[in-house]
């Protein structure tokens, strides 16, 4: 959501990043303002994907937008992932991530994760082009109940502008094709000791989005 996609969003457009494709059914709320920075007041009201795209065009009239302001059913949420060249999750509940990764797996997209609430967060990229990269699901397995969202339980600010920056930073890797991006690689950022470190992500091959048999038997 906001938190999460308003750096992501201002950063692969001032990049110069050629398209952009905003995916988000809610609406602008005051309670929205102190973390998601690419809204502003005179936006209380509208639908986000709105405000995000007069922001965007103002920061760089070249970048070509999209938006899809409605909730993705399982095809929809396919077709929209098939076309595009990466996936940047910046939701707030493990369904959606859940669903994302589904969707990025059948047709082999690349998935840049992020995720913070209260004072973590984290970063990690899921890239199904890669025999040797795990999902989301090799990570989490299936949840029996959904986490607090950043609403309910509250997160900082700034810890979401880290953690979207480093999104962007991952994505930018994946789309120019340099340096050495999270894959399988969980980087864990610990905002009130102000410390960072990083888990290796192994691959399940039993698992039930990835494994040997599924993602469209393209192992």
């Amino acid at each position: 959501r906001g938190g999460l996609g308003s750096p992501v969003a201002l950063y692969l457009a001032a990049a110069g990043v050629g398209y952009l494709h905003l995916a988000d059914f809610d609406d602008v709320d005051v309670s929205n303002l102190q973390r998601q920075v690419l809204h502003d007041s005179a936006a209380l009201g509208t639908r986000k994907v709105e405000s995000a795209m007069r922001r965007l065009a103002a920061l760089n009239p070249h970048v070509r937008l999209q938006a899809i302001a409605a909730r993705l059913d399982a095809e929809a949420l396919s077709q929209a992932v098939e076309a595009v060249d990466l996936v940047l999750d910046c939701s707030d509940n493990f369904a959606t991530r859940e669903a994302l990764n589904a969707a990025c797996v059948r047709v082999r997209r690349p998935l840049v994760s992020g995720a913070a609430i209260r004072l973590q967060g984290q970063v990690c990229v899921f890239d199904p082009r890669d025999s040797d990269s795990p999902c989301y699901h090799c990570l989490y397995g299936q949840s029996e109940e959904d986490e607090p969202t950043c609403s309910e339980a509250g997160v900082l600010g700034p810890l979401v502008g880290v953690v979207g920056s480093l999104q962007a930073l991952e994505a930018l890797k994946l789309l120019a094709g340099f340096g050495e991006p999270l894959r399988g690689r969980l980087l864990l950022i610990d905002a009130l000791g102000s410390r960072f470190r990083e888990l290796r992500v192994r691959r399940d091959p039993l698992c039930s989005v990835c494994g040997r048999g599924h993602a469209n038997g393209h192992e």
